[in-house]
């Protein structure tokens, strides 16, 4: 029989709230799923706007705060995804990363979306594993 491992869900004051059905992370065993996270002010739950890449800090900023909570940091990242609604933004995506993580890079998926929650032009998801 399949032994249950058990899910531990990982807040932080650090980090913005949920703003709905779902957790910032959720632990399991050695492996951190850390949920999408847009350039939300932990503070002020608003927006940072009209810098793109004070918005992409702000975007990392927030999935480190949570990877802290959880026991670890973003130097055991293995999986991250963007999502951009302008993909012109890729590079400078690139530049800003470069702050947050050295080698080996995790591996890394960047998508072009319509939208995404309100109004964000980035939002960054995150595997870890501790």
């Amino acid at each position: 029989m399949k032994e249950q491992t058990e899910k531990q869900a990982i807040h932080t004051k650090d980090a913005p709230a949920a703003i709905g059905t779902y957790s910032p992370a959720i632990r399991v065993g050695d492996t951190v799923y850390l949920s999408g996270q847009i350039p939300l002010d932990p503070k002020t739950m608003q927006l940072v706007t009209g810098d793109t890449r004070a918005e992409i800090k702000q975007v990392f900023d927030n999935l480190a705060a949570v990877a802290e909570a959880a026991g670890g940091s973003l130097a055991d990242a293995v999986r991250v995804t963007i999502y951009l609604t302008d993909l012109k933004n890729f590079a400078l995506v690139n530049d800003v990363m470069a702050q947050y993580f050295s080698e080996p890079y995790p591996a890394r998926a960047a998508i072009g979306v319509a939208a995404l929650p309100r109004g964000a032009s980035v939002e960054a998801d995150a595997v870890l594993v501790l």
